[in-house]
């Protein structure tokens, strides 16, 4: 029984086990979080739009927390993210990555791990929705467009100013539900 329920703590990453030694305390991490959403959409108890509109409301704060908390590495990290996906604008897979990455450097620079876990929890619906948002961006400067943005965001973060962030990152967000309403996603 108690093998059971370690194992059962184990699955749920609230506990590390490792043969041979041990259970510990796990690190915190989004893969239950992420699980629960994923769920959510697959049985249709919660929609694509009302993720977005969490993510929305979560990461224009954590845009304006990043301005005011990140360090100067966190700033080139973030920056460095938007700047790969402008180099790398033939490579979808690897702007997408960029994006993630990107998202969760401004989670971590926010200062506060729920945020974080959140943010990272988010990712599976990113991952189903970002293709979709790219394809229906079919023109180049359409794509530019939209990692500009992101060169928006990074750029208010490393000045410090949080009002920029936050109304650049709303903007982000408010153009990708808009594509991805014409796509007939939301």
């Amino acid at each position: 029984m108690v093998r059971e329920a370690l194992r059962a703590l184990s699955a749920l990453r609230l506990i590390d086990l490792r043969a041979g030694r041990r259970a510990l305390v796990a690190e915190l991490d989004y893969g239950a979080m992420s699980s629960v959403i994923a769920h959510g959409l697959h049985t249709d108890q919660i929609t694509i739009l009302q993720v977005y509109d969490v993510r929305r409301t979560i990461e224009t704060r954590t845009a304006a927390l990043a301005a005011l908390h990140r360090s100067d590495a966190e700033a080139e990290e973030i920056g460095a993210h938007a700047e790969a996906m402008r180099r790398q604008i033939d490579l979808p897979e690897r702007v997408m990555e960029e994006d993630l990455g990107f998202h969760r450097a401004i989670a971590r620079a926010a200062r506060n791990p729920v945020f974080a876990l959140i943010v990272g929890s988010l990712e599976c619906v990113s991952r189903q929705t970002w293709p979709i948002n790219w394809r229906s961006r079919a023109r180049p400067e359409e794509q530019i467009a939209m990692i500009d943005i992101h060169r928006d965001i990074a750029r208010a973060i490393a000045a410090g100013d949080p009002g920029r962030a936050c109304e650049a990152m709303a903007r982000h967000f408010d153009e990708s539900v808009r594509v991805l309403a014409a796509a007939g996603q939301v």
